[in-house]
């Protein structure tokens, strides 16, 4: 332990089911003092901690949010007042988390932590729609991206080239998606599928194709997960 300093661990809630967190996550979470967490861990998700301070630190597109640089000084006090402080962050914590924020806060300040895993939306809302984002013969390579963009960066963002295409936070950026790869050339009837509010009471899978999301999502209020792919081609009956 660095000086008089807590430890904190940044943990992954996964995609928003309180029971998909995993058995490591959720030990850690009853046994923390503090637990700073995101806009999309969930009320059952605190369930786990009734005996932690709360402190809600969530960032969600198009709204208010606490500004990362806030965030990253409450982690460093919050450590320094309590033994043991968990950062809570829905998915996984390493991936669109702004855990290399987080991390070189805490290093810098000589804060010891570790992190927990979790499942990421993309694994997630995968299971959820039954459609594996591999495919024998058909998909070897995945692509997980988001259009998000920190201020002051281009709006710009290039589209990996891969068999399968993951979009994070996809719900407003889908439609300049669906348009950038119809303009690379791919079919308007190239399969997508769309999760929304993923392993949750109110999850909603869409399947449509790639011309149709041209169009938009506008039935989609909540956080959406756009997949695409001929590895998202339909079976029999799914």
């Amino acid at each position: 332990m660095a000086g008089n300093s807590g430890k904190v661990y940044l943990v992954g809630a996964g995609p928003g089911a309180a029971d998909l967190i995993t058995v490591r996550g959720a030990r850690i979470l009853a046994q923390a003092d503090a637990v700073l967490y995101d806009a999309l861990v969930t009320p059952e998700m605190l369930a786990l901690c009734p005996q932690a301070e709360l402190i809600s630190v969530g960032k969600r597109s198009g709204r208010r949010s606490t500004a990362q640089t806030l965030i990253n000084q409450l982690l460093v006090d919050s450590a320094r007042s309590h033994r043991l402080v968990v950062r809570l962050k829905g998915g996984d914590p390493m991936l669109f988390g702004r855990a290399d924020e987080e991390l070189r806060a805490l290093e810098e300040a000589g804060i010891e932590y570790e992190i927990v895993p979790g499942i990421t939306a993309a694994l997630a809302a995968a299971a959820s729609a039954r459609h594996p984002l591999t495919r024998r013969g058909i998909a070897r390579s995945v692509a997980l991206f988001t259009s998000a963009t920190a201020p002051g960066e281009p709006d710009q963002v290039t589209l990996p080239d891969c068999d399968t295409l993951v979009q994070y936070m996809g719900g407003r950026e889908a439609m300049t998606t669906a348009r950038k790869l119809l303009e690379r050339g791919h079919s308007g009837d190239t399969p997508v599928v769309v999760v929304e509010n993923c392993s949750l009471a109110n999850e909603h899978v869409l399947r449509l194709r790639l011309g149709d999301l041209e169009q938009g999502l506008a039935t989609c209020s909540g956080p959406v997960l756009v997949m695409i792919g001929n590895a998202l081609a339909p079976r029999d009956g799914y």
